[in-house]
């Protein structure tokens, strides 16, 4: 007899997943959507296989937010092996070269200074980033190496955390489209040596708290044991995704005209400009809106709920 299937559900929200090393977001991804049984699911930016951390999934109308934690500062704990660079500036890749180590700590202190604050980086080929519409990767993967144009990013914070022979253990605040690898790489040939990531986790994403953050493991044993009802009390708020924007609250007779797609003409005290997270007269969540100078509320990205 074969078994009941799943019923799929409307949940809505972000779950915080401390993602394993191993695996790659996308299939996380997908384990974790199947765990909650949500119709809906996607990840605010990839990690590695290598990575661990902050992988922020959203379900549900969620979604439509994601782009906002994309685009969010994030900071990162690795360690670089010294002496040895790989095709892939990670461990997972092949090693292309070997140079003796001749550095001590003051070395390593002076060649970080370079790159800090507003810096270009020139994107690994093994990226998801698209060229006449295929990932980078897949080029790289097939031998063909593509020309591609260095990118502004900016690292708020380059700290050396230890080092210990031929390993180096920084921390990075970094701007969105900032490649960890890449850096890595960077700083290996400006130490004349070489460098690849052994080793990278995700301290945070934005705002978000690391200590909601749920391992797989640990989500698979609670899903075992608990309804999804209980599940569900791990998730964060939807607005969670947007809580950088300013807050609005509206009247019974705005969040109506809203609820229509219409432009709302309002007074603005606060002097609010540029996107906003709506709120209906009785405080729940509506979704994005932009304001203009003419103080007119339009909706950009509503929820559905």
């Amino acid at each position: 007899m074969s078994k009941p299937r799943k019923k799929w559900r409307d949940i809505h929200g972000v779950f915080l997943l401390d993602k394993p090393q191993g695996m790659s977001s996308n299939d996380i991804l997908q384990k974790v959507k199947r765990l909650f049984q949500a119709n809906k699911a996607g990840h605010t930016g990839a990690l590695d296989p290598l990575a661990t951390g902050m992988l922020p999934i959203c379900l549900g109308e969620a979604t439509k937010f994601s782009q906002f934690l994309l685009d969010s500062d994030k900071r990162y704990r690795v360690i670089a092996k010294l002496g040895e660079r790989t095709d892939t500036s990670d461990a997972d890749g092949q090693v292309v070269q070997t140079r003796a180590v001749a550095v001590e700590q003051a070395d390593i202190l002076a060649a970080l200074e370079p790159f800090r604050g507003e810096i270009l980086q020139v994107p690994t080929m093994f990226s998801a980033l698209k060229y006449q519409g295929k990932p980078l990767y897949e080029y790289a993967r097939a031998g063909i190496t593509v020309e591609r144009e260095a990118r502004p990013i900016t690292i708020f914070e380059l700290t050396f955390i230890d080092y210990q022979a031929p390993y180096l253990t920084l921390e990075v605040h970094c701007s969105k489209g900032t490649y960890i690898r890449t850096l890595v790489d960077d700083l290996g040939e400006a130490l004349g040596c070489g460098a690849h990531v052994t080793m990278l986790r995700r301290l945070a994403v934005a705002n978000y708290p690391i200590e909601a953050m749920m391992s797989w493991d640990d989500l698979q044993k609670f899903a075992e044991n608990q309804p999804l009802a209980e599940l569900d009390q791990h998730l964060l708020p939807m607005d969670s995704a947007v809580s950088s924007l300013p807050k609005l609250s509206l009247t019974a007779e705005q969040t109506k005209a809203v609820g229509f797609g219409q432009r709302v003409k309002f007074d603005n005290p606060q002097q609010l400009q540029g996107l906003v997270r709506l709120f209906s007269d009785n405080d729940q969540f509506l979704g994005v809106a932009e304001i203009r100078q003419d103080n007119v509320i339009r909706p950009n990205r509503m929820v559905n709920v």
